[in-house]
């Protein structure tokens, strides 16, 4: 295998730097140049340093990118700006040095692991302000940073002690992808998303399956994250051969279909075949709608004001937004969108001390709008957003199947299932 370093060097992406025609339409639409001079904006720190860079690292300054790609996404001319800037990340760390702290919040599955067991202590110590204050200075994690909630209960135990399933399942197979949150922090969504498939007739095969490598990869570890994206798509594929792959980990959907190829340089045929079958939950659901395949008049329905923000790493994935229009597909039901860029957390990078302050002014805008609209409950794809939100705004978060799975009866208390700060 080349160096992920290597191609980090050479990747396509930085061909794409000339066609930069220095509109600064990337820097007036980044949600952290104009929170912070830290970072002079996505333009500097991208196609033009990267010119003179020549595989070194020239300027510091890139490492104030949270990669939230929206610069990539409005850029007009087609350049590869967020790429750009998590390539030149990489290679700095790589020349630099890698910050313990980087290493350690990368391992997810690890976290989970180790916690899971522990659950009631873990919660508990993390809620303890004096240990949260050691961990900021010796560690850099932010002592006042949102933290994911273990549960003692982990999806594979939940799949080993359920029942056996009584209904026939009517439509074939597919694959279900639930990350390391929805294994470990956030099992009630992956429960909701498993329960719904089948009850619109699908068989869920769930192969055990390893972390998908993002936060390795926004951190700069290339290495590492093209090795667990590899084991998961051989996961993936071990379930069955061209089955469609669901994900409620809108970041992990993301990683198989867009970041580990465009960021990483991962070219392997086994990423581009998960990568070609894998949909988003509700972009999934919503097809499903439009194919008459959703039993829509079997859904009961609410009177409710849903704000609703998608997370970057969703928005980059070139689906619109089929949330929005499977939730308000519930009788009752008016979705609004929070038209903000990013919340701020851009999967770990908010968690870090010299940056939580400016992860905190950037998701502030969408915090209010959400106080403003609906105090009390929201929604959203990704699970390290939905802490951030929970956060900030005070509002319990879920994700979008959890609505469709109270529509359908499977559950009789919506707000019961969110996410709490």
């Amino acid at each position: 295998m080349t160096n992920p370093i290597d191609i980090a060097r050479r990747n396509l992406a930085r061909t794409s730097l000339d066609n930069c025609v220095k509109c600064t339409i990337c820097e007036t639409q980044c949600p952290v140049a104009r929170i912070t001079p830290k970072f002079p904006g996505p333009k500097f720190v991208g196609p033009q340093a990267e010119r003179f860079r020549n595989g070194e690292s020239v300027d510091h300054s890139l490492d104030y990118c949270s990669g939230c790609g929206i610069c990539t996404m409005v850029c007009p001319q087609g350049v590869k700006i967020a790429e750009i800037n998590a390539q030149a990340r990489a290679v700095m760390k790589a020349q630099n040095g890698m910050p313990i702290r980087d290493r350690l919040i990368t391992q997810t599955t690890l976290m989970g692991m180790a916690m899971s067991p522990v659950a009631p202590i873990a919660n508990a110590a993390l809620g303890i302000k004096p240990l949260r204050k050691v961990i900021d200075k010796v560690i850099g994690i932010d002592e006042d940073a949102p933290m994911p909630k273990a549960h003692a209960a982990t999806l594979r135990s939940w799949l080993r002690k359920r029942p056996a399933r009584t209904t026939p399942a009517t439509k074939g197979p597919v694959v279900f992808m639930h990350g390391c949150a929805g294994g470990y922090f956030e099992v009630q969504t992956s429960k909701h998303t498993i329960e719904i498939l089948e009850y619109l007739g699908y068989e869920v095969l769930i192969p055990k399956q390893g972390c998908c490598g993002l936060a390795e990869q926004s951190n700069g570890l290339f290495g590492g994250a093209t090795k667990k994206v590899l084991k998961l798509c051989d996961d993936l594929i071990s379930a069955g051969k061209d089955l469609t792959i669901i994900s409620s980990s809108g970041s992990c959907a993301g990683m198989l279909k867009h970041e580990a190829h465009e960021i990483m340089g991962v070219d392997d045929p086994r990423l581009k075949d998960v990568g070609t079958r894998t949909y988003e939950t509700s972009d999934f659901l919503l097809d499903l709608y439009y194919r008459g395949e959703l039993p829509v008049e079997k859904m009961r329905g609410m009177e409710l004001t849903l704000p609703y923000h998608q997370p970057c790493q969703v928005k980059g994935q070139g689906m619109g937004m089929p949330a929005v229009e499977l939730m308000e597909l519930v009788p009752g039901v008016k979705v609004v969108e929070s038209g903000q860029p990013c919340c701020g957390i851009a999967g770990t990078y908010g968690l870090k001390s010299e940056k939580y302050e400016i992860a905190q002014a950037v998701g502030k805008p969408l915090f209010d709008m959400i106080k403003a609209t609906n105090p009390e409950l929201a929604a959203c794809d990704t699970e390290t957003c939905r802490w951030q939100i929970a956060k900030g705004s005070g509002a319990k978060m879920i994700h979008p199947i959890s609505l469709i799975h109270w529509a359908f009866g499977l559950s009789d208390d919506l707000s019961a299932h969110a996410q709490k700060a």
